[in-house]
């Protein structure tokens, strides 16, 4: 179905959320807001890179419409940032951008309507200002528009209750304004027990209050007092302190107050621009610079020089702004501009023209993020002015006009006349490989399309991805569309990359990059490419392709988000520190006895449930698997000692005593298994542990962290207060039907089939038991994993087995947990919710504890762009900025936080240095350097020799992994007879594997003495390449 012929979903602020498609960017702005999105109507001015960006953004996000406002025909600079845009549109000038885009853009989310106001044939205020009367939540303007008619667009907006936001890309440098006159912000955040980080005058509620005598009610707002950050008071409510031994327990929910933000015009802020949004504080002179830099440019273009901006190159139109500058400056009675202030200038005007892809991304998540805002009310937005610029990319002195000319409409005239054609020349000719083509991979893959990476005759471009598309991609990963569902995302990616730029020459791959795959991306792999990109979800993943391009001295260019949280970081062999020189602290795991018996979170329930999953339908039908697949010798001595009776009683549960004959036997086994584990357990828990029960010191035991249950009473009506949800029955359904699916027996969900069917169940009478032991602690806990009590049961149960020739061709299905499947969503959160009924802990609903159970990463479009666009930033200058040396100090890793807003650019930190002496000199070395042999597959006497003339130091000890090579103390005759073998032969000889073909390196470690102080001498490794 084409664009044309997609009918728009039906939205309202009332309508349902498509779950499986916004997943992700539930979890940044959450249900409420998405509906606000889905009602609101935006109008987009212009449709080069910047607009075409930031409609993406827009339409991924799902507001309910976007109206494109652009009659104006394509020139070659926009191919530089509109990805929808081609040369043959450009030639044959018949259609306006809206017009072009319009059907790409509505093809990316079919929820939303994307329409163009045809009716607009001039940008003109006749014609622009009757738009904002229909209805419109927020205009956004990415395109050069006259200073009066953006002041007529902003007074309008600001009396129909519109927002107003106004941005621009030119070149290397970008600009945002937004006037949200009257707008809210509201946020809701649940805390976590530990430090509270409240602030004084912050708004609470309590919830689930127990043993808190006073009069604190629950649900009302309270404004608090802090003291500390574990504590703090409530303003004028009293909590009496004689609480008697009795619990103190709770759950704290801050509540954030809607904030109303004051904004003042366009036209006031462009003549007293007030405090604005900074983006990198080692630049404190450059917002107020750029605001009077734009102003010249805009100034120049509509007074000067006929409606454009200057030409690249033209240093006399160059000179013209930068007159205009010096000429505010001096009106304003402020210091004459610097020499560095006035190169800003001069580079402002010669690439304003230009459209980079970059710039584009970064400053379209931005704007795009500032849409969402209006549209949802949510986060706090830009206030006044915002500039973001990469002036480090660009060289000293402006380039000569001949070096920055247009190519005669190519995708490359905006980057040529920013950074000229010698540059051009060298970013078609790179080699780089992508790690990860989900959200970060497609819109790196969509910046280099653009930029020329790997599009030349020498250039190549390697993606890898072992993941298949799913739905909830789409709403972020902009390459990827509905029929694209379960095909691999690195090869859809690189095919959709290949249509923006058919010259772009990429290869896609399903490979892990991994140890385990370095027959793959080995020595020879790596040897060839100009360096790694990351687009990964995992730190484990990052830290490995870390080591690699440490080892093979590769630049990296690694970028994350977390929300609207993000962040970048640029490695530079030898100038910055690598990626795994400084890591977060890990992840605190659960203790497991407050899984097994004390949990007071949701995420201890959660945890437990997908534990619990993990065991009743994977676990026990793979060793029954086992069981039937090995002779009976083979599995009897398979089995660990200290835990083999506890699998054979597992393995004959499943095949014998509970083993299901129909469906009616999974429904019963379901519903004893609630009895079990919501009633019967609780009631031994109690049995041991009564709630007036006291420790050794005299202490309540059941208070603080440790929540005293009760036992659930199964009510097929039961609806939970919280995530008001059916637990009860949901439970029965989804074991039931888990259940069924393992032993192959077709399931039904039906609930009067269940409610018949539950009727017939006979529970059994349980009473508690003394003896039981329950750990009160992890001591206990570990204390408690003795080894089993003997052989005796183990062989009475594995005689009552039912023979493996006896159920020939038998099998069980084990079930993986997936997180995106609903039937194994069902299961977890209502088991969840029954075990936080247990504890009177706050039940969560599907959404929120598919977030929480599949550790799913908050995502949104927004993000992922900016990161991609300061990243590319990047690149520019580890190609090389023309004519221009760079340091340390002209990197910039980059952390975000788009609802905040907040934004710091800073120097990355130099590698940690170690001082050694090497022939007689002081060699400071880092984790970027290596003893370097290039000597063939020499043997190891001439090596050692090579090495001692070389360095002037005696080896003492050579080691290859954990296997030694040489020491001083080992047997003469060994080591002469090692001395006249190749040093792959020695290695093969102690290790007993052949080195792959693709293999060009030894790693070795060596420890050596220097031969005249005999001091030991700390070295790096020794990168020895032996073929």
């Amino acid at each position: 179905m084409s664009a044309e012929d997609t009918a728009p979903m039906e939205a309202s602020a009332t309508a349902e959320v498509d779950e499986k498609l916004y997943s992700r960017q539930l979890y940044v702005m959450g249900h409420e807001a998405q509906r606000r999105m889905m009602a609101s109507k935006a109008l987009l001015v212009g449709c080069s890179g910047l607009g075409v960006e930031v409609a993406k953004n827009c339409i991924l996000a799902g507001i309910h419409s976007l109206v494109l406002v652009d009659p104006l025909p394509p020139n070659t600079y926009d191919l530089g940032g509109n990805f929808y845009l081609t040369s043959d549109d450009v030639v044959k000038g018949e259609a306006s951008r809206a017009d072009i885009c319009r059907p790409q853009l509505a093809e990316l989310n079919p929820y939303v309507t994307v329409s163009v106001a045809s009716e607009v044939t001039e940008l003109t205020s006749e014609q622009l200002l009757p738009l904002l009367d229909t209805g419109v939540t927020c205009i956004v303007i990415t395109i050069p528009l006259p200073r009066d008619l953006l002041i007529q667009l902003d007074n309008k907006c600001r009396s129909v209750g519109a927002s107003f936001v106004y941005s621009l890309t030119c070149g290397a440098f970008g600009k945002v304004f937004c006037d949200f006159e009257g707008d809210k912000v509201v946020i809701k955040v649940l805390e976590d027990q530990g430090r509270h980080g409240l602030e004084s005058g912050d708004m609470v509620t309590f919830a689930r209050l127990k043993g808190i005598p006073g009069s604190l009610e629950i649900n009302k707002n309270y404004k608090v007092h802090v003291t500390g950050p574990f504590t703090f008071e409530i303003e004028g409510e009293t909590v009496e302190d004689a609480t008697e031994g009795h619990a103190q327990q709770g759950y704290i929910t801050q509540v954030k107050q809607p904030v109303t933000i004051p904004f003042e015009s366009y036209e006031k802020r462009l003549a007293e621009p007030g405090e604005m949004m900074m983006s990198d504080f080692a630049k404190f002179d450059r917002p107020p610079l750029l605001h009077k830099a734009f102003q010249a440019l805009e100034d120049f273009r509509t007074n000067q020089n006929g409606g454009e901006f200057p030409s690249p190159g033209d240093a006399d139109a160059c000179q013209n702004v930068l007159n205009l500058v010096k000429a505010m400056v001096a009106a304003a009675n402020e210091d004459p501009l610097t020499p560095a202030q006035e190169r800003i200038v001069l580079q402002l005007a010669s690439g304003s023209k230009a459209v980079l892809s970059p710039m584009c991304a970064a400053i379209g998540g931005i704007v795009g993020q500032e849409v969402l805002k209006a549209c949802s009310g949510k986060f706090s937005p830009i206030n006044g002015f915002f500039f973001l610029d990469a002036d480090e990319t660009l060289p000293d002195d402006l380039l000569p006009a001949d070096q920055v000319a247009p190519q005669n409409v190519s995708r490359y005239d905006s980057q040529i006349a920013v950074y000229g054609k010698d540059m051009q020349e060298k970013l078609l000719d790179l080699n780089y490989f992508i790690v990860g083509a989900g959200a970060i991979g497609c819109e790196m893959l969509k910046n280099w399309a653009l930029m020329g990476v790997g599009c030349g005759p020498k250039g190549h471009v390697i993606v890898t991805d072992m993941d298949r598309i799913e739905k909830s991609n789409l709403s972020r990963q902009f390459l990827f569309r509905n029929k694209d569902i379960d095909h691999f995302k690195s090869s859809t990616a690189a095919n959709a990359a290949k249509v923006m730029n058919p010259d772009l020459k990429i290869t896609a791959l399903q490979e892990k990059v991994a140890p385990d795959t370095e027959d793959i991306f080995g020595d020879d792999f790596f040897d060839k490419l100009s360096g790694v990109c990351t687009a990964l979800d995992n730190v484990e993943a990052r830290l490995y392709v870390d080591q690699r391009c440490v080892f093979y001295r590769l630049p990296m260019l690694e970028s994350g988000t977390l929300g609207t949280k993000g962040n970048t970081q640029i490695v530079v062999p030898h100038l910055t520190e690598n990626y795994g020189a400084t890591r977060d602290p890990p992840e605190k795991s659960i203790p497991v006895c407050t899984l097994k018996n004390f949990p007071n979170q949701i995420q201890h329930t959660l945890q437990w449930a997908r534990d619990y999953f993990e065991g009743e339908f994977k676990q026990s039908a793979e060793d029954v698997n086992s069981y039937l697949g090995h002779s009976p010798e083979e599995y009897l001595a398979s089995l660990q000692p200290n835990t083999k009776t506890e699998t054979l009683k597992k393995i004959r549960k499943t095949l014998v005593d509970e083993r299901p004959m129909s469906f009616e036997d999974c429904v019963s086994w379901a519903r004893l298994k609630f009895e079990d584990l919501f009633n019967n357990q609780i009631r031994q828990l109690l049995h041991n542990f009564p709630e007036d029960q006291v420790t050794s010191s005299g202490a309540k035991f059941w208070s603080g962290s440790k929540r005293c249950p009760k036992p659930l009473t199964f009510d097929i009506n039961d609806k939970c207060e919280d995530a008001e949800m059916f637990n009860h029955l949901d439970f029965v359904v989804a074991a039931a039907n888990l259940r069924a699916t393992m032993y192959g027996i077709k399931g039904r969900t039906d609930k009067e089939y269940f409610e018949g069917v539950l009727k017939d169940v006979i529970v059994p009478d349980f009473t508690p038991q003394d003896g039981v032991k329950i750990a009160a602690n992890d001591e206990e806990e570990k204390d408690g994993n003795d080894m089993d009590t003997g052989d005796a049961e183990a062989d009475e149960l594995w005689n009552s087995l039912p023979k493996q020739a006896d159920l020939a061709g038998f099998q069980l299905t084990p079930i993986d947990f997936d997180k995106d499947l609903d039937d194994h969503m069902l299961f977890v959160t209502s088991c969840s919710n029954l075990r936080a009924m247990n504890y009177s802990i706050p039940t969560e609903d599907t959404h929120r504890s598919r977030a929480i159970a599949g550790r799913i990463i908050p995502a949104i479009a927004t993000t992922t762009a900016l990161v991609t666009g300061l990243v590319c930033m990047e690149l520019y200058k580890i190609i090389g900025t023309p004519r221009k040396e760079l340091s340390i100090e002209a990197y910039k890793n980059g952390f975000l936080n788009l609802a905040v807003p907040f934004m710091t650019l800073s120097e990355p930190t130099p590698p940690k240095k170690t001082k050694c002496m090497l022939k007689g000199k002081e060699w400071e070395w880092t984790a970027w350097d290596s003893l370097d042999m290039n000597l063939g597959d020499i043997t190891m006497g001439e090596f050692m020799d090579h090495f001692e003339n070389e360095y002037n130091l005696e080896i003492s000890m050579l080691s290859y992994g954990v296997s030694i090579l040489y020491s001083f103390f080992a047997n003469k005759k060994k080591v002469e007879e090692r001395k006249a073998m190749k040093m792959t032969e020695v290695i093969h000889s102690i290790t007993k594997k052949e080195f792959p073909p693709n293999q060009l390196f030894i790693v070795l470690e060596v420890i050596a003495n220097d031969k005249e102080t005999d001091e030991e001498v700390e070295l790096p490794y020794i990168k020895f390449r032996f073929r």
